[in-house]
């Protein structure tokens, strides 16, 4: 995979594994806000994390149904956890 054609920058890549990894965050949110497919999201991750690290992400992913838009329950109405995004003081 070639990061250069998306034109990403080191925050962009952690923001996508950072987003990967999170529970319920489906593969297409990724996908409407970066334009990385499934496949793409899972070459980045193995791209960037170490083998172990990557291999425990995709057993933790296969099959998790709230990483799929279209397989989630629809009772998971949110994308990421409230205490997820935390406001920075002092900067």
């Amino acid at each position: 995979m070639n990061l250069d054609k998306h034109n990403l920058m080191t925050p962009e890549v952690s923001r996508i594994i950072e987003m990967a990894w999170e529970d319920r965050t489906p593969f297409e949110a990724i996908h409407r806000e970066y334009g990385f497919s499934e496949s793409q999201t899972i070459n980045l991750m193995r791209a960037n994390l170490h083998l172990r690290a990557f291999k425990n992400w995709r057993a933790r992913v296969a099959g998790r149904k709230t990483k799929h838009q279209k397989i989630r329950d629809p009772s998971v109405s949110r994308g990421y956890c409230t205490s997820q995004y935390k406001v920075r003081s002092g900067k």
